[in-house]
């Protein structure tokens, strides 16, 4: 029988490392024996090992630059082939291949997935810098356009019933399915002991390790966490230490480099040891759809504090599995980590509970079944 053929359309992907990248290394692997698989992603650089049974096809990228991201330029033509060549399109945010994979889908009438990440209207607007007038504008424009083409999908893969809603609050009506993002809780496990781990990555036993692991955009607010680390340092300089690992802004690495009290690691292939090193973990993002890295997090049993963005709180339920926080809230982040700091039991049971939760609802094996279960009605 001559398996579905699906074009996957995605401007970002290895070797870059970010949420959406993380999400198709996780899930084309495990359907790729099930469909005859087609990527077009960005030539970002880096050494990428290639796929089993996936095709991968590069196109170039442009020469602006906005943040610490470098688009694809448009490909009409290498695009529009691949879309004729397929039986379903599934697309992953409205980068230049994203979105010309969506109207050529259309144009073409062929089925049509997107899956949501991000809010792209929401990114743009908190991440680059722009002043307030320009900003506006930007926000303006991407959230219209990202309206439209998203209406123009026969389904949207959506990771929480929160961002649902909120793209129907945005006037995005086209049919919605949930699919929770999963982790693999084989890999993310707590450490056999707390003081080895620090040890392998060269931090002191001895203390209280805050972290943060992804990628350094400005829309990570990671101000907010560099100022509450420092006011809390002011009591606490013996007892903590900051542990930041990521690759993005220059301006934002800048920020936890070569500074007292703080370890800034570049983005690594293998996360595991460093979030097993942490005893707590901050997510003081200004937007998420679902935060893969706090449920990392708290499937290695490391205590949360984090944003209520996204879906993050549905499953982070303060006091019981984390804590949360207001958005560029300082003072009470910085209250938050001296709380945990001092009360080594409430880490405790935090971190326990947060990896029952994710044990109990997030899975790659049910994430990628109701993936195939879904396009294979195509």
């Amino acid at each position: 029988m001559e398996k579905l053929k699906v074009l996957i359309a995605t401007d970002s992907f290895l070797p870059r490392w970010d949420g959406v990248a993380r999400f198709l290394n996780e899930v084309l692997p495990r359907i790729a024996l099930d469909f005859e698989i087609t990527v077009l992603a960005p030539e970002f650089l880096g050494t990428f090992k290639p796929y089993e049974h996936i095709n991968v096809k590069r196109l170039r990228l442009s020469s602006r630059v906005f943040g610490d991201y470098t688009p694809a330029r448009f490909h009409y033509r290498e695009i529009k082939k691949e879309v004729s060549r397929a039986d379903v399109v599934w697309t992953h945010a409205l980068g230049p291949i994203g979105a010309l994979a969506m109207f050529e889908a259309k144009r073409q009438g062929k089925p049509l997935i997107a899956n949501i990440h991000i809010f792209e209207w929401e990114l743009v607007h908190k991440s680059p810098g722009f002043n307030p007038l320009v900003s506006a504008i930007v926000y303006f424009v991407v959230r219209h356009f990202a309206r439209f083409m998203y209406n123009r999908c026969d389904l949207i893969f959506v990771p929480s019933i929160e961002v649902a809603e909120i793209l129907s609050f945005e006037k995005i009506n086209a049919n919605k399915r949930i699919i929770h993002l999963g982790v693999d809780h084989q890999k993310f496990v707590p450490p056999e002991s707390k003081p080895d781990a620090k040890r392998l990555i060269g931090l002191n036993p001895e203390k209280v390790v805050i972290g943060y692991f992804g990628r350094l955009g400005r829309e990570k607010d990671l101000l907010t966490l560099y100022r509450a680390y420092m006011r809390l340092r002011k009591t606490h300089e013996s007892k903590v230490h900051l542990l930041v690992v990521g690759s993005g802004v220059p301006a934002v690495e800048n920020i936890f480099r070569n500074k007292p009290g703080i370890t800034y690691v570049p983005s690594q292939d293998d996360i595991v040891p460093y979030i097993q090193a942490m005893d707590i973990y901050c997510l003081t993002s200004l937007t998420e759809t679902t935060s893969l890295s706090t449920l990392e997090a708290m499937s290695c049993e490391v205590a949360v504090i984090a944003t209520p963005v996204g879906a993050v709180a549905e499953y982070v339920k303060h006091g019981k599995n984390g804590l949360l926080f207001s958005r560029e809230d300082k003072y009470t982040l910085f209250t938050s980590m001296r709380q945990l700091a001092d009360d080594p039991a409430l880490r405790e049971s935090l971190g326990s509970n947060g990896r029952k939760t994710v044990l109990y609802r997030f899975s790659w094996d049910l994430t990628v079944e109701e993936i195939k279960e879904v396009l294979k009605l195509y």
